[in-house]
């Protein structure tokens, strides 16, 4: 009986442990091409998390017996062409979301059957697949709450499958990774990033690991403090699939309390932004809420870079940019402030801070990226009210108390004491002096005076709401 031939195409699910599309392919000992094409859309954050993710899943292929082929161009393409070559009988995927690839997995569907070859798309890089959580109507969700709800309802499907023992390959020529250029040449600016992560399945499974073995915990309380080591982490994992984010979440499930359920929550929120852009596929560039597309922004390209660069003279703001900057990751909370600031403080639209969001995190994801700005700036679904205007000060005050957030990464302001670190045009001449800060010139001063920008802000708001 001859041995059947199979292609697993691999996209944001860069793992073999409950990897549904790759046990597929691997049933009853069939010949397996496990190919990865280069996604050419990936900012430069997530490119160099993605050329040491493959190199990982390479080698854990390898162990295995198997090849990781790489290749360049268009999938509807290369696929079928390839597919054609080596003679396989099925191509196996994990099921996309974006917008982009729904339109590429209709157009390959065509291709492949026009070859008799099957195309089977697997629930592999989400809980649930979006059109499951459904009002009673049969409509989706619009809103957070009632959609958790449902979900939590409906419950995370358990039935993992394991990691392949061994892959018969199915050996086809490839790209050298090292050729795509993926990571950075001068200046080299991903040092910080690889003193922070390790991309792979086996650095997913260890964050993973440590968050459950302390962190978890106390994760209610802590999420919220960017100078503690109160989160998983684990958004860039997630983001490429090198773990599944049902293992994830039952095993978080396993542990009680308050820690816990909120960090199950948290992983909602990411199912939530999958179901906003099932809904809405320009969530990246237009506002859900109509009314938002005239609203008045004041596009400044220096203040942008201003924001971009870690310069904007308020603390917890520059805190957060310089952290992205260096690690290609920044802690939630301080997300919400920093993109409070630049849309509502600055009046800058939020698509400049989501592209740049998307340039610089490692773990850019399309939904996440795209629903957050926009509940941020007041025109997604579930949105802050528009009113809701992120002091950067009191949340500075409030959540970083002791400033040891701020004194890593605005280092210049590390003399200060707690009471002005976090306003420090608010101390006086001597405490500068003894601090070493010269506002202007070894800090700059704000950008704008916070309470004139938020009466702008909430004034704009306003009159978008009366039109």
């Amino acid at each position: 009986m001859a041995v059947s031939r199979t292609l697993v195409w691999l996209r944001n699910d860069l793992r073999l442990e409950d990897n549904p599309a790759v046990a597929a392919a691997c049933e009853n000992g069939a010949q397996v091409a496990l190919l990865y094409i280069l996604d050419e859309r990936a900012g430069a954050a997530s490119r160099w998390w993605l050329h040491l993710s493959l190199t990982a899943l390479s080698r854990d292929i390898a162990a295995r017996g198997g090849v990781l082929l790489l290749r360049r161009g268009d999938p509807v393409e290369i696929i079928p062409t390839l597919a054609g070559t080596l003679g396989v009988t099925a191509v196996h995927a994990a099921r996309a979301y974006e917008p982009y690839w729904r339109g590429t997995d209709r157009a390959l569907d065509a291709a492949l059957r026009t070859r008799n070859i099957a195309f089977h798309r697997h629930l592999s890089t989400s809980l649930f697949a979006p059109e499951r959580i459904t009002t009673q109507s049969g409509t989706l969700y619009g809103v957070f709450t009632p959609f958790a709800k449902a979900a939590q309802a409906a419950g995370v499907p358990e039935g993992f499958v394991p990691a392949p023992v061994t892959i018969n390959a199915l050996p086809a020529p490839g790209d050298r990774l090292e050729d795509w250029r993926l990571l950075p040449e001068k200046p080299d600016w991903a040092g910080g990033m690889r003193a922070e992560w390790t991309p792979g399945e086996a650095g997913a499974r260890a964050r993973l690991e440590a968050f459950l073995a302390g962190p978890v915990s106390g994760y209610a309380a802590a999420r919220d403090l960017p100078g503690r080591p109160g989160t998983s982490k684990l958004s860039p994992h997630v983001h490429f699939g090198e773990i599944s984010q049902r293992l994830v979440w039952h095993r978080a499930a396993l542990h009680h309390g308050p820690g816990a359920q909120t960090f199950l929550k948290e992983l909602l929120w990411r199912e939530f932004s999958l179901n906003l852009l099932w809904q809405h596929e320009a969530l990246r560039r237009a506002p859900i809420r109509p009314e938002f597309a005239g609203f008045p922004w004041a596009p400044d390209k220096t203040m942008l870079r201003a924001w971009q660069r870690g310069q904007t003279g308020v603390p917890i703001v520059d805190a957060g940019m310089r952290e992205l900057w260096q690690t290609g990751w920044m802690h939630n909370r301080v997300r919400m402030i920093a993109a409070s600031y630049l849309v509502k403080h600055l009046l800058q639209p939020w698509q400049d801070g989501e592209a740049w969001f998307w340039d610089t995190l490692c773990e850019a994801d399309e939904a996440a990226n795209g629903a957050s700005w926009q509940w941020v700036a007041g025109c997604g679904a579930d949105a802050a009210p528009y009113f809701r205007v992120f002091n950067p000060v009191l949340q500075g005050r409030k959540f970083d108390t002791d400033g040891a957030y701020v004194r890593r990464f605005v280092p210049e302001l590390g003399k200060l004491p707690d009471a002005v670190l976090h306003a420090p045009w608010e101390a006086d001449a001597d405490t500068l002096a003894r601090a070493g800060v010269l506002l202007g010139r070894t800090y700059p001063r704000p950008l704008v005076d916070l309470a004139t920008g938020r009466d702008r802000a909430l004034a704009a708001y306003a009159n978008v709401k009366k039109n």
